[in-house]
């Protein structure tokens, strides 16, 4: 790396600038992307799914939701292709037009009362839409972050493109609450659930401004200057890397089953338990703003005593939480469910994303890495999500009894504990690796010894 590139990567004041565009860009996308699942919860099995049970209609809206995960590998490998031959940024400008303007045109559908069968099918196709986008977004949106950052801390400013995805449902979820607990259940159900969606025309434009102000990743941009065009970087990751592919994938399913659970799926069950709308959204809200909070604190912690440690701790202590959250819910503790969603999400979820994304980005080489996160963060999230809400049917199964589900998120937190320990560790440590320089990851120092070779 040139010494401009580096003395650029150092700077306090660009990592300022681009930690805030980064998380500012990210909360708008994810914005977008949550909103759908908040009003899957709340409304969609009335409007589009009519002639269902409460739960069972609830379960069919998610499952319109899961879609959304079956397109977003597609559009990580896709986006991912383009991150690492064309650049991040241009690749997360598209991806932010497209979930943007999927998510304003849900504002204007018409429901199934209005058209019919017709209604929830384009409904289906705009929540593919919607995947295919996140899933471009998410890999590129973290190396535009982590490779302008120092390696030494690489783990706390890559937690702050993590920050986008708790921030995003915040929004959507405060604006919920707000309107469930200001509107009448006929005006809320009328129309008072279409003002989130339309709200986001505006967060696409400042969306749009906040990402074409960022500076592209100087890694890319050195990589580009010395290197002839590289094979497929698809190809190159599958015949390379596939032992951090398969353990990476184990590695994020527990993150992905813990957001699910207890941002998503919890919601839906505890309203057809009878808890009050305003209790859960008020719940979810004071969980996911802790941990908005907390993972920064996570991500500098894994600079300090390594990724590893902090992320099997996170999904040990979702393991711990996932019968006593569900149990608080079936036995109608409504006073004490926030401390159990705080436990799952600000301590649990938070301590396994906050880290992910230096963790995810340190395992491959510059050249391939936007294809090589997006693979395990794609891959890993359908995995993890959809196999989450499949389970979720157990609930209906079981007529609400929540133990089979909460014993598939426990089985889910030992597999992502025993890939995590299989993992090597990649967070730089002081005498360690004595010719790793800022912006060069464990991937890249791997790759120059072979060539050395």
């Amino acid at each position: 790396m040139s010494n401009t590139a580096m003395r650029e990567q150092a700077s306090p004041a660009m990592m300022r600038k681009v930690a805030i565009a980064s998380c500012i860009g990210t909360t708008v996308e994810w914005y977008d992307f949550f909103i759908y699942a908040t009003a899957s919860a709340l409304v969609f099995n009335k409007l589009f799914f009519p002639s269902f049970d409460p739960l069972v209609g609830s379960l069919v809206a998610l499952g319109t939701y899961a879609a959304g995960f079956f397109v977003r590998p597609i559009g990580g490998l896709l986006f991912g292709y383009l991150g690492d031959r064309y650049g991040r940024k241009s690749a997360l400008v598209t991806t932010l037009l497209i979930v943007g303007i999927a998510t304003f045109v849900i504002g204007l559908m018409p429901t199934y009362n209005s058209i019919g069968i017709a209604a929830p099918l384009i409904l289906l196709f705009i929540r593919m839409l919607h995947g295919f986008g996140i899933g471009g977004e998410q890999g590129n949106a973290i190396l535009i972050m982590c490779e302008h950052a120092p390696a030494k801390s690489r783990g706390y400013f890559g937690s702050w493109v993590q920050t986008g995805a708790p921030a995003g449902f915040i929004l959507p979820l405060g604006i919920f609450a707000v309107l469930t607990t200001t509107l009448s259940d006929e005006a809320f159900i009328s129309w008072g659930w279409r003002i989130p969606f339309l709200l986001s025309l505006v967060l696409i434009g400042v969306g749009m401004y906040i990402r074409l102000q960022l500076t592209e990743s100087p890694l890319f941009l050195e990589m580009r200057k010395r290197r002839a065009e590289d094979p497929h970087p698809l190809v190159e990751i599958v015949s390379k890397y596939p032992r951090y592919l398969a353990l990476g994938c184990g590695t994020k399913f527990a993150e992905s089953v813990a957001f699910t659970s207890f941002a998503v799926l919890i919601t839906a069950y505890a309203t057809s338990r009878g808890v009050p709308r305003p209790v859960m959204t008020t719940a979810s809200l004071v969980a996911i703003v802790l941990e908005l909070v907390s993972m920064p604190f996570w991500g500098a912690l894994s600079d300090r005593i390594g990724r590893k440690p902090v992320y099997i701790m996170g999904a040990a202590t979702v393991l711990l939480a996932s019968f006593p959250t569900f149990a608080l819910i079936y036995y109608r503790v409504d006073n004490y469910i926030w401390v159990a969603l705080t436990a799952a999400l600000a301590i649990g979820h938070s301590a396994m994303y906050g880290p992910q994304a230096a963790y995810f980005a340190e395992f491959f080489p510059t050249r391939i890495r936007a294809s090589g996160v997006s693979f395990i963060q794609q891959i890993g999230a359908l995995i993890g999500s959809v196999g989450t809400l499949a389970a979720g049917w157990l609930l209906a199964l079981l007529n609400g009894a929540p133990w089979a589900l909460a014993g598939f998120i426990a089985i889910g937190c030992v597999i992502t504990i025993a890939c995590t320990a299989a993992l090597p560790e990649t967070a730089p440590r002081l005498g360690r690796w004595k010719d790793l320089i800022d912006g060069l990851t464990a991937g890249d120092h791997a790759e120059a010894r072979g060539q050395r070779a």
